[in-house]
Protein backbone atom coordinates (compact mmCIF):
# COMPACT_ATOMS: atom_id res chain seq x y z
CA UNK A 1 0.00 0.00 0.00
CA UNK A 2 3.08 2.41 0.56
CA UNK A 3 3.94 2.24 -3.25
CA UNK A 4 0.09 2.40 -4.06
CA UNK A 5 -0.01 5.49 -1.44
CA UNK A 6 2.85 7.40 -2.54
CA UNK A 7 1.88 7.09 -6.33
CA UNK A 8 -1.34 8.77 -5.54
CA UNK A 9 0.26 11.71 -3.53
CA UNK A 10 2.69 12.10 -6.57
CA UNK A 11 -0.18 12.10 -9.18
CA UNK A 12 0.81 14.33 -12.36
CA UNK A 13 -0.05 17.90 -12.92
CA UNK A 14 -1.67 19.31 -16.77
CA UNK A 15 0.82 18.04 -19.33
CA UNK A 16 2.85 20.17 -20.76
CA UNK A 17 1.66 21.06 -24.17
CA UNK A 18 3.99 19.25 -27.34
CA UNK A 19 6.39 21.81 -28.46
CA UNK A 20 5.98 20.73 -32.45
CA UNK A 21 4.16 18.01 -34.36
CA UNK A 22 7.53 16.77 -35.02
CA UNK A 23 9.09 15.74 -31.93
CA UNK A 24 7.98 14.12 -28.84
CA UNK A 25 6.20 15.90 -26.02
CA UNK A 26 8.34 17.05 -22.79
CA UNK A 27 6.44 17.48 -19.63
CA UNK A 28 7.44 19.62 -16.80
CA UNK A 29 4.32 17.70 -14.80
CA UNK A 30 6.33 14.25 -15.34
CA UNK A 31 9.13 15.34 -14.20
CA UNK A 32 8.00 16.93 -11.23
CA UNK A 33 5.78 13.51 -10.46
CA UNK A 34 8.75 11.60 -10.27
CA UNK A 35 10.88 14.05 -8.14
CA UNK A 36 7.92 14.31 -5.74
CA UNK A 37 7.44 9.97 -5.70
CA UNK A 38 11.70 9.76 -5.11
CA UNK A 39 12.10 12.67 -3.00
CA UNK A 40 9.23 11.67 -0.03
CA UNK A 41 9.90 11.34 3.46
CA UNK A 42 8.76 7.65 3.51
CA UNK A 43 11.88 6.39 1.16
CA UNK A 44 14.16 7.75 3.92
CA UNK A 45 16.47 8.75 1.53
CA UNK A 46 17.10 5.57 -1.04
CA UNK A 47 20.17 4.61 0.90
CA UNK A 48 21.51 1.04 -1.01
CA UNK A 49 20.43 -2.09 0.70
CA UNK A 50 17.35 -0.07 2.72
CA UNK A 51 13.78 -0.46 2.21
CA UNK A 52 13.63 2.87 0.71
CA UNK A 53 15.53 2.17 -1.93
CA UNK A 54 13.74 -1.07 -2.77
CA UNK A 55 10.41 0.80 -3.26
CA UNK A 56 11.91 3.38 -5.58
CA UNK A 57 13.29 0.35 -7.68
CA UNK A 58 10.10 -0.35 -8.18
CA UNK A 59 8.64 3.18 -9.19
CA UNK A 60 11.19 3.00 -11.67
CA UNK A 61 10.54 -0.82 -13.10
CA UNK A 62 6.79 0.43 -13.17
CA UNK A 63 7.83 3.41 -14.79
CA UNK A 64 9.52 1.46 -17.47
CA UNK A 65 7.04 -1.08 -18.03
CA UNK A 66 4.34 0.91 -18.48
CA UNK A 67 5.78 2.90 -21.03
CA UNK A 68 6.69 -0.25 -23.04
CA UNK A 69 10.21 -0.75 -22.44
CA UNK A 70 11.72 -3.94 -22.82
CA UNK A 71 13.46 -5.74 -19.37
CA UNK A 72 17.00 -5.24 -19.65
CA UNK A 73 18.43 -6.69 -15.93
CA UNK A 74 19.58 -10.19 -15.14
CA UNK A 75 16.28 -10.79 -13.09
CA UNK A 76 13.53 -9.08 -15.28
CA UNK A 77 14.07 -5.33 -14.90
CA UNK A 78 16.93 -5.78 -12.11
CA UNK A 79 20.19 -6.54 -12.21
CA UNK A 80 20.99 -6.82 -8.42
CA UNK A 81 24.76 -6.47 -7.17
CA UNK A 82 26.06 -8.14 -4.00
CA UNK A 83 27.72 -5.07 -1.39
CA UNK A 84 29.13 -5.46 1.68
CA UNK A 85 30.08 -2.58 4.30
CA UNK A 86 32.50 -3.93 6.08
CA UNK A 87 35.51 -2.46 8.54
CA UNK A 88 38.29 -3.82 11.23
CA UNK A 89 36.98 -5.10 14.20
CA UNK A 90 38.36 -2.65 17.21
CA UNK A 91 37.81 -5.48 19.85
CA UNK A 92 40.15 -6.83 17.73
CA UNK A 93 43.03 -4.69 16.54
CA UNK A 94 45.00 -5.45 13.48
CA UNK A 95 48.58 -5.66 14.06
CA UNK A 96 52.32 -6.57 13.07
CA UNK A 97 54.43 -8.56 14.49
CA UNK A 98 58.03 -9.00 13.48
CA UNK A 99 60.13 -10.81 16.00
CA UNK A 100 59.94 -9.28 19.51
CA UNK A 101 58.16 -6.24 18.19
CA UNK A 102 54.40 -5.67 17.37
CA UNK A 103 53.41 -2.93 15.53
CA UNK A 104 49.26 -1.89 15.84
CA UNK A 105 47.57 -0.68 13.34
CA UNK A 106 47.75 2.87 11.86
CA UNK A 107 50.97 3.77 13.75
CA UNK A 108 53.76 2.28 11.99
CA UNK A 109 51.96 -0.59 10.03
CA UNK A 110 48.67 -0.05 7.42
CA UNK A 111 46.22 -2.90 7.42
CA UNK A 112 43.24 -2.53 5.34
CA UNK A 113 39.85 -4.55 6.34
CA UNK A 114 38.78 -7.18 3.96
CA UNK A 115 34.91 -9.08 3.72
CA UNK A 116 36.11 -12.11 2.46
CA UNK A 117 36.96 -13.88 5.26
CA UNK A 118 33.85 -12.69 7.22
CA UNK A 119 33.87 -11.95 11.00
CA UNK A 120 36.55 -14.46 11.73
CA UNK A 121 40.13 -13.45 12.56
CA UNK A 122 42.89 -13.79 10.56
CA UNK A 123 46.14 -14.36 11.48
CA UNK A 124 48.54 -14.96 8.55
CA UNK A 125 52.92 -15.96 9.50
CA UNK A 126 55.48 -16.64 7.36
CA UNK A 127 58.85 -15.80 6.36
CA UNK A 128 59.55 -12.83 4.57
CA UNK A 129 61.85 -12.35 0.70
CA UNK A 130 62.26 -8.85 -0.48
CA UNK A 131 61.76 -8.72 -3.91
CA UNK A 132 62.52 -5.22 -4.93
CA UNK A 133 59.42 -3.35 -6.38
CA UNK A 134 58.00 -6.94 -7.37
CA UNK A 135 57.85 -6.51 -11.32
CA UNK A 136 57.74 -9.15 -13.90
CA UNK A 137 58.01 -7.02 -16.85
CA UNK A 138 60.78 -8.66 -19.26
CA UNK A 139 60.32 -6.42 -21.82
CA UNK A 140 60.93 -3.49 -19.79
CA UNK A 141 64.19 -4.97 -18.12
CA UNK A 142 62.35 -6.23 -14.44
CA UNK A 143 62.64 -9.80 -13.43
CA UNK A 144 62.35 -8.85 -9.99
CA UNK A 145 61.16 -12.73 -8.57
CA UNK A 146 64.42 -14.10 -10.77
CA UNK A 147 66.36 -16.84 -8.22
CA UNK A 148 63.93 -16.13 -5.26
CA UNK A 149 61.70 -18.86 -3.33
CA UNK A 150 57.99 -17.21 -2.39
CA UNK A 151 56.34 -20.36 -1.49
CA UNK A 152 54.36 -19.69 1.52
CA UNK A 153 56.17 -16.42 2.32
CA UNK A 154 55.55 -12.60 2.58
CA UNK A 155 56.65 -10.80 -0.52
CA UNK A 156 58.34 -7.31 0.39
CA UNK A 157 58.41 -4.86 -1.54
CA UNK A 158 58.85 -1.11 -2.46
CA UNK A 159 55.88 0.43 -2.90
CA UNK A 160 54.70 2.85 -6.16
CA UNK A 161 57.03 1.70 -9.31
CA UNK A 162 60.79 3.21 -10.37
CA UNK A 163 61.11 6.50 -10.70
CA UNK A 164 61.38 6.94 -14.71
CA UNK A 165 58.87 4.57 -15.72
CA UNK A 166 56.55 5.58 -18.19
CA UNK A 167 53.15 6.20 -16.85
CA UNK A 168 51.28 3.71 -18.74
CA UNK A 169 53.77 1.04 -17.84
CA UNK A 170 53.47 2.18 -14.04
CA UNK A 171 50.01 1.96 -14.26
CA UNK A 172 50.15 -1.58 -15.51
CA UNK A 173 52.37 -2.66 -13.42
CA UNK A 174 50.78 -1.45 -9.66
CA UNK A 175 47.49 -3.15 -10.97
CA UNK A 176 49.42 -6.68 -11.75
CA UNK A 177 52.23 -7.00 -8.53
CA UNK A 178 49.78 -8.76 -5.91
CA UNK A 179 48.44 -11.30 -8.26
CA UNK A 180 52.56 -12.00 -9.45
CA UNK A 181 53.19 -12.48 -5.83
CA UNK A 182 50.79 -14.78 -5.50
CA UNK A 183 51.70 -16.63 -8.79
CA UNK A 184 55.07 -17.09 -7.44
CA UNK A 185 53.85 -18.78 -4.10
CA UNK A 186 53.59 -15.32 -1.67
CA UNK A 187 50.99 -15.63 1.19
CA UNK A 188 51.19 -11.46 1.58
CA UNK A 189 52.65 -8.29 0.31
CA UNK A 190 54.51 -6.00 2.54
CA UNK A 191 54.74 -2.33 1.17
CA UNK A 192 57.59 -0.49 2.46
CA UNK A 193 57.14 3.14 2.35
CA UNK A 194 59.78 5.11 2.23
CA UNK A 195 60.84 8.96 3.95
CA UNK A 196 60.56 10.28 0.14
CA UNK A 197 56.87 9.15 0.44
CA UNK A 198 55.43 10.59 3.24
CA UNK A 199 52.79 12.23 1.75
CA UNK A 200 51.39 8.76 0.29
CA UNK A 201 52.05 7.36 3.56
CA UNK A 202 49.56 10.37 5.05
CA UNK A 203 47.09 10.02 2.45
CA UNK A 204 46.90 5.99 3.18
CA UNK A 205 46.37 6.46 6.65
CA UNK A 206 42.88 8.72 6.28
CA UNK A 207 41.95 5.76 4.13
CA UNK A 208 42.76 2.41 4.27
CA UNK A 209 42.26 1.01 7.82
CA UNK A 210 38.87 2.31 7.55
CA UNK A 211 35.28 1.43 6.64
CA UNK A 212 34.23 1.39 3.31
CA UNK A 213 31.83 -0.73 0.88
CA UNK A 214 32.62 -2.88 -1.98
CA UNK A 215 30.43 -4.85 -4.54
CA UNK A 216 31.66 -8.35 -4.60
CA UNK A 217 32.04 -11.00 -6.76
CA UNK A 218 30.42 -14.44 -6.40
CA UNK A 219 33.71 -15.42 -4.61
CA UNK A 220 33.42 -13.15 -2.04
CA UNK A 221 36.27 -10.58 -3.51
CA UNK A 222 36.01 -6.61 -3.09
CA UNK A 223 35.11 -5.33 -7.32
CA UNK A 224 35.71 -8.54 -8.20
CA UNK A 225 39.17 -8.68 -8.17
CA UNK A 226 41.21 -11.76 -6.68
CA UNK A 227 43.84 -10.55 -4.89
CA UNK A 228 45.84 -13.23 -5.44
CA UNK A 229 47.29 -13.03 -1.67
CA UNK A 230 45.53 -13.75 1.50
CA UNK A 231 46.53 -10.29 3.21
CA UNK A 232 48.91 -7.11 3.03
CA UNK A 233 49.85 -4.25 4.99
CA UNK A 234 52.49 -1.20 4.53
CA UNK A 235 54.91 -0.65 6.24
CA UNK A 236 56.86 2.79 7.36
CA UNK A 237 60.27 3.02 7.95
CA UNK A 238 60.52 2.21 11.80
CA UNK A 239 58.28 -1.60 11.16
CA UNK A 240 60.76 -2.07 7.59
CA UNK A 241 64.05 -1.34 9.96
CA UNK A 242 62.59 -4.09 12.19
CA UNK A 243 61.73 -6.25 9.27
CA UNK A 244 65.40 -5.77 7.46
CA UNK A 245 67.16 -6.35 11.25
CA UNK A 246 70.04 -9.19 10.51
CA UNK A 247 69.37 -8.91 6.15
CA UNK A 248 72.12 -8.59 4.05
CA UNK A 249 71.15 -4.98 3.50
CA UNK A 250 69.67 -2.70 5.64
CA UNK A 251 66.21 -0.72 4.48
CA UNK A 252 67.65 2.72 4.40
CA UNK A 253 70.53 1.29 1.61
CA UNK A 254 67.05 -0.32 -0.16
CA UNK A 255 65.27 3.46 0.01
CA UNK A 256 68.58 4.80 -0.96
CA UNK A 257 68.69 2.89 -3.85
CA UNK A 258 65.10 3.59 -4.93
CA UNK A 259 65.98 6.82 -4.95
CA UNK A 260 67.79 6.43 -8.14
CA UNK A 261 66.02 6.62 -11.80
CA UNK A 262 64.70 3.64 -13.15
CA UNK A 263 66.27 1.99 -10.15
CA UNK A 264 66.74 -2.06 -10.08
CA UNK A 265 66.95 -3.78 -7.20
CA UNK A 266 68.15 -7.01 -6.96
CA UNK A 267 65.94 -9.20 -4.07
CA UNK A 268 66.79 -11.53 -1.25
CA UNK A 269 65.80 -13.75 1.69
CA UNK A 270 65.38 -11.65 4.79
CA UNK A 271 65.78 -13.22 8.44
CA UNK A 272 62.85 -11.84 10.39
CA UNK A 273 59.27 -13.92 10.13
CA UNK A 274 56.30 -11.80 10.24
CA UNK A 275 52.53 -12.15 11.60
CA UNK A 276 50.00 -10.01 10.01
CA UNK A 277 46.52 -10.51 12.41
CA UNK A 278 43.03 -8.66 11.97
CA UNK A 279 39.69 -9.50 12.56
CA UNK A 280 37.05 -7.86 9.82
CA UNK A 281 33.12 -7.23 10.83
CA UNK A 282 31.16 -7.44 7.68
CA UNK A 283 27.04 -6.64 6.53
CA UNK A 284 26.68 -8.06 3.11
CA UNK A 285 23.34 -7.10 1.15
CA UNK A 286 22.04 -6.63 -2.20
CA UNK A 287 20.39 -3.65 -4.23
CA UNK A 288 19.16 -3.35 -7.84
CA UNK A 289 20.41 -1.54 -11.35
CA UNK A 290 16.65 -0.67 -12.87
CA UNK A 291 17.23 -1.46 -16.31
CA UNK A 292 14.84 -0.77 -19.29
CA UNK A 293 15.59 -1.38 -23.29
CA UNK A 294 13.92 0.55 -26.04
CA UNK A 295 15.21 -1.69 -28.96
CA UNK A 296 17.30 -0.93 -31.71
CA UNK A 297 15.09 -0.76 -35.17
CA UNK A 298 18.37 -1.42 -37.14
CA UNK A 299 19.17 -5.35 -37.39
CA UNK A 300 22.58 -4.28 -38.60
CA UNK A 301 23.20 -1.99 -35.56
CA UNK A 302 20.37 -2.66 -33.04
CA UNK A 303 23.16 -4.83 -30.60
CA UNK A 304 24.89 -1.40 -30.25
CA UNK A 305 23.73 0.55 -26.82
CA UNK A 306 23.50 3.97 -25.95
CA UNK A 307 23.21 4.61 -22.36
CA UNK A 308 21.33 7.00 -20.02
CA UNK A 309 22.05 6.29 -16.60
CA UNK A 310 21.42 8.63 -13.17
CA UNK A 311 21.95 7.14 -9.77
CA UNK A 312 18.74 6.08 -7.92
CA UNK A 313 20.49 5.99 -4.08
CA UNK A 314 21.08 9.08 -2.13
CA UNK A 315 22.32 9.20 1.72
CA UNK A 316 19.45 7.76 3.55
CA UNK A 317 18.92 8.86 7.31
CA UNK A 318 20.67 10.36 9.70
CA UNK A 319 19.24 9.29 13.05
CA UNK A 320 21.89 11.88 15.30
CA UNK A 321 20.54 14.87 13.39
CA UNK A 322 18.34 17.31 15.61
CA UNK A 323 14.88 17.95 13.40
CA UNK A 324 14.42 16.59 10.01
CA UNK A 325 16.54 12.95 9.58
CA UNK A 326 15.87 12.24 5.83
CA UNK A 327 18.43 13.63 3.30
CA UNK A 328 15.81 12.82 0.84
CA UNK A 329 18.11 14.02 -2.55
CA UNK A 330 15.30 15.86 -4.52
CA UNK A 331 17.81 17.33 -6.51
CA UNK A 332 20.82 14.33 -5.78
CA UNK A 333 19.62 12.61 -7.61
CA UNK A 334 15.60 12.28 -8.08
CA UNK A 335 16.00 15.05 -10.73
CA UNK A 336 18.69 13.22 -12.81
CA UNK A 337 16.91 10.01 -12.77
CA UNK A 338 13.13 11.86 -13.45
CA UNK A 339 15.53 13.78 -16.37
CA UNK A 340 16.30 9.95 -17.71
CA UNK A 341 12.11 8.81 -17.33
CA UNK A 342 11.42 11.87 -18.98
CA UNK A 343 13.94 10.51 -21.95
CA UNK A 344 13.00 7.11 -22.09
CA UNK A 345 9.01 8.32 -22.20
CA UNK A 346 9.77 10.27 -24.97
CA UNK A 347 11.46 7.16 -27.14
CA UNK A 348 8.54 4.91 -26.47
CA UNK A 349 6.26 7.79 -27.72
CA UNK A 350 8.29 8.43 -31.11
CA UNK A 351 6.96 7.81 -34.45
CA UNK A 352 10.20 6.10 -35.22
CA UNK A 353 12.47 3.65 -33.14
CA UNK A 354 16.10 4.67 -32.82
CA UNK A 355 18.05 2.67 -35.02
CA UNK A 356 20.62 1.79 -31.87
CA UNK A 357 19.05 0.40 -28.54
CA UNK A 358 18.74 2.42 -25.77
CA UNK A 359 19.92 1.35 -22.45
CA UNK A 360 17.73 3.70 -19.17
CA UNK A 361 19.63 2.37 -16.19
CA UNK A 362 18.64 4.16 -12.77
CA UNK A 363 21.87 2.78 -11.14
CA UNK A 364 22.31 1.90 -7.34
CA UNK A 365 24.95 2.76 -5.02
CA UNK A 366 26.67 5.53 -6.45
CA UNK A 367 26.87 7.14 -3.07
CA UNK A 368 28.87 3.98 -1.84
CA UNK A 369 31.25 4.67 -4.19
CA UNK A 370 30.15 4.58 -7.73
CA UNK A 371 29.51 0.70 -7.13
CA UNK A 372 26.54 -0.12 -9.38
CA UNK A 373 28.36 1.59 -12.64
CA UNK A 374 31.18 -0.19 -11.49
CA UNK A 375 29.31 -3.51 -11.75
CA UNK A 376 26.87 -2.94 -14.71
CA UNK A 377 30.43 -1.79 -16.79
CA UNK A 378 32.20 -4.92 -15.34
CA UNK A 379 28.68 -7.27 -15.97
CA UNK A 380 27.35 -6.06 -18.85
CA UNK A 381 23.57 -6.99 -19.68
CA UNK A 382 23.79 -6.66 -23.12
CA UNK A 383 25.01 -10.24 -24.15
CA UNK A 384 26.67 -10.14 -27.41
CA UNK A 385 26.00 -6.45 -27.82
CA UNK A 386 28.39 -3.48 -26.68
CA UNK A 387 28.06 -0.41 -25.09
CA UNK A 388 28.98 2.57 -27.71
CA UNK A 389 28.11 5.74 -25.36
CA UNK A 390 27.05 6.33 -21.68
CA UNK A 391 24.87 10.57 -21.14
CA UNK A 392 25.10 10.47 -17.01
CA UNK A 393 22.79 12.24 -15.19
CA UNK A 394 24.15 13.78 -11.88
CA UNK A 395 22.00 16.20 -9.91
CA UNK A 396 21.13 18.36 -12.42
CA UNK A 397 20.81 22.26 -10.79
CA UNK A 398 17.03 22.55 -11.76
CA UNK A 399 16.48 25.83 -9.99
CA UNK A 400 16.72 28.32 -13.29
CA UNK A 401 15.69 28.36 -16.35
CA UNK A 402 19.12 27.19 -17.96
CA UNK A 403 20.85 28.53 -21.41
CA UNK A 404 23.94 26.61 -21.46
CA UNK A 405 25.17 22.66 -20.28
CA UNK A 406 28.90 21.47 -19.57
CA UNK A 407 29.44 18.44 -20.76
CA UNK A 408 32.08 16.98 -18.65
CA UNK A 409 34.35 14.83 -20.94
CA UNK A 410 33.28 16.04 -24.01
CA UNK A 411 36.54 16.85 -24.97
CA UNK A 412 38.11 13.82 -25.20
CA UNK A 413 35.62 12.06 -27.55
CA UNK A 414 33.30 12.95 -30.44
CA UNK A 415 30.00 12.86 -27.81
CA UNK A 416 31.36 16.69 -27.13
CA UNK A 417 30.25 17.74 -31.02
CA UNK A 418 26.59 15.55 -30.26
CA UNK A 419 25.82 17.52 -27.21
CA UNK A 420 26.59 21.03 -29.12
CA UNK A 421 24.52 19.91 -31.93
CA UNK A 422 21.86 18.87 -29.71
CA UNK A 423 22.09 22.27 -27.78
CA UNK A 424 22.44 24.04 -31.21
CA UNK A 425 18.90 22.88 -31.93
CA UNK A 426 17.43 24.02 -28.66
CA UNK A 427 19.66 27.55 -28.26
CA UNK A 428 21.45 25.97 -25.84
CA UNK A 429 24.99 26.31 -26.16
CA UNK A 430 27.77 24.26 -24.48
CA UNK A 431 30.16 26.12 -22.05
CA UNK A 432 33.49 24.89 -21.15
CA UNK A 433 34.38 23.25 -17.94
CA UNK A 434 34.33 26.63 -15.33
CA UNK A 435 36.05 24.27 -12.43
CA UNK A 436 38.37 21.99 -14.37
CA UNK A 437 40.48 21.77 -10.79
CA UNK A 438 37.41 19.47 -9.37
CA UNK A 439 38.19 16.67 -11.91
CA UNK A 440 34.12 16.29 -12.29
CA UNK A 441 34.86 14.09 -15.35
CA UNK A 442 36.18 11.24 -12.87
CA UNK A 443 34.20 11.85 -10.04
CA UNK A 444 30.30 9.89 -11.34
CA UNK A 445 29.21 6.93 -12.75
CA UNK A 446 30.21 7.36 -16.35
CA UNK A 447 33.76 7.35 -15.58
CA UNK A 448 33.34 3.45 -14.99
CA UNK A 449 31.59 2.87 -18.73
CA UNK A 450 34.80 5.32 -19.69
CA UNK A 451 37.10 2.27 -17.64
CA UNK A 452 35.29 0.02 -19.72
CA UNK A 453 36.35 1.79 -22.95
CA UNK A 454 32.95 4.14 -23.46
CA UNK A 455 33.00 7.48 -24.79
CA UNK A 456 30.95 9.09 -21.89
CA UNK A 457 30.02 12.16 -20.89
CA UNK A 458 28.40 13.72 -17.29
CA UNK A 459 25.99 16.58 -18.29
CA UNK A 460 25.53 19.24 -15.93
CA UNK A 461 23.12 22.38 -16.07
CA UNK A 462 25.61 25.52 -16.95
CA UNK A 463 26.88 28.74 -15.08
CA UNK A 464 24.78 31.34 -17.74
CA UNK A 465 21.49 33.39 -16.86
CA UNK A 466 21.94 32.43 -12.53
CA UNK A 467 23.43 29.26 -12.80
CA UNK A 468 26.87 29.40 -11.30
CA UNK A 469 24.67 31.30 -7.95
CA UNK A 470 22.60 28.39 -8.13
CA UNK A 471 25.09 25.95 -8.52
CA UNK A 472 27.08 27.37 -5.74
CA UNK A 473 24.26 27.95 -3.51
CA UNK A 474 22.81 24.47 -3.06
CA UNK A 475 26.35 23.22 -2.74
CA UNK A 476 26.70 25.41 0.03
CA UNK A 477 23.52 24.97 1.62
CA UNK A 478 21.65 21.87 0.31
CA UNK A 479 24.12 19.11 -0.94
CA UNK A 480 23.96 16.24 1.35
CA UNK A 481 21.56 17.92 3.33
CA UNK A 482 18.20 17.24 4.55
CA UNK A 483 17.11 20.51 2.68
CA UNK A 484 17.66 18.97 -0.39
CA UNK A 485 13.70 18.29 -0.91
CA UNK A 486 10.98 18.94 -3.07
CA UNK A 487 9.92 21.97 -1.30
CA UNK A 488 13.44 23.96 -3.13
CA UNK A 489 12.33 26.36 -5.65
CA UNK A 490 12.09 23.70 -8.68
CA UNK A 491 11.70 25.18 -12.56
CA UNK A 492 10.04 22.30 -13.55
CA UNK A 493 9.96 23.47 -17.26
CA UNK A 494 13.89 23.64 -16.72
CA UNK A 495 13.35 19.81 -15.91
CA UNK A 496 11.24 19.21 -19.27
CA UNK A 497 14.12 21.14 -21.52
CA UNK A 498 17.37 19.04 -19.77
CA UNK A 499 14.80 15.87 -20.42
CA UNK A 500 14.73 17.09 -24.23
CA UNK A 501 18.01 18.10 -24.68
CA UNK A 502 18.97 14.67 -23.33
CA UNK A 503 16.71 12.95 -25.83
CA UNK A 504 18.75 14.83 -28.70
CA UNK A 505 21.51 13.74 -27.71
CA UNK A 506 20.69 10.01 -27.49
CA UNK A 507 18.95 10.81 -30.63
CA UNK A 508 21.66 11.25 -32.69
CA UNK A 509 24.16 9.11 -30.82
CA UNK A 510 21.80 5.94 -31.33
CA UNK A 511 20.55 7.30 -35.51
CA UNK A 512 24.61 8.10 -36.36
CA UNK A 513 26.02 6.29 -39.17
CA UNK A 514 29.11 5.51 -36.78
CA UNK A 515 29.56 5.35 -33.09
CA UNK A 516 30.71 8.21 -31.38
CA UNK A 517 34.97 7.54 -30.91
CA UNK A 518 37.82 9.02 -28.59
CA UNK A 519 39.63 11.53 -30.55
CA UNK A 520 43.55 10.54 -31.81
CA UNK A 521 46.21 10.79 -28.88
CA UNK A 522 43.62 10.95 -26.38
CA UNK A 523 45.08 9.94 -22.71
CA UNK A 524 41.64 8.41 -21.71
CA UNK A 525 40.69 6.50 -24.94
CA UNK A 526 44.52 5.36 -25.39
CA UNK A 527 44.68 3.57 -21.44
CA UNK A 528 41.51 2.27 -21.60
CA UNK A 529 40.65 1.79 -25.77
CA UNK A 530 43.80 1.00 -27.29
CA UNK A 531 42.43 -0.36 -29.94
CA UNK A 532 39.21 0.98 -30.59
CA UNK A 533 38.98 3.33 -34.13
CA UNK A 534 39.95 6.81 -33.50
CA UNK A 535 38.48 10.32 -34.56
CA UNK A 536 40.45 13.62 -35.70
CA UNK A 537 40.94 15.85 -33.02
CA UNK A 538 39.19 18.64 -33.79
CA UNK A 539 40.58 22.26 -33.14
CA UNK A 540 40.81 23.85 -29.88
CA UNK A 541 40.19 20.40 -27.85
CA UNK A 542 42.41 19.20 -25.53
CA UNK A 543 43.97 15.65 -24.91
Amino acid sequence: MLLAGLLLAAAPLAAHPQATPEEPQFSAAEVRKHVTFLADDRLEGRDAGTPGHEIAARYVAEQFAALGLKPGGTDGWFQQVSLAEYGLDDRHPAALRIGKHAFVNGANVLIAPSPRFGTATQTVTGDAVFVGYGIEAPDLGYQDYAGLDLRGKFAVMLVGTPRGLPRAAAARINGERARSAAKHGAIGVLYLVGPDDEMLWRAAANTVPDNTTKWLSDEGFPDGQDPGVQIGAYLDETAAGALFAGAQKRVEEVFAAAALPEARIKGFALEQRATLARTSKVKAYRSPNVIGVVPGSDPALADQYVVLSAHLDHVGRDPHLPGDKVHNGAMDNAAGVATMLEAARAFAKARTRPRRSILFVALTAEEDGLLGSSYLARHPVTGTGRLVADVNLDMPILLYDFQDVIAFGGEHSTMGEVVARAGARMGVRVSPDPMPEEQFFERSDHFNFVKAGVPSIFLMTGFANGGEKAFRDFLANNYHQPSDQIDLPFDWEAGAKFARLNYWIAREVADAPEAPRWYEGNAFGNRYAPGAPRAPRPAKTGG
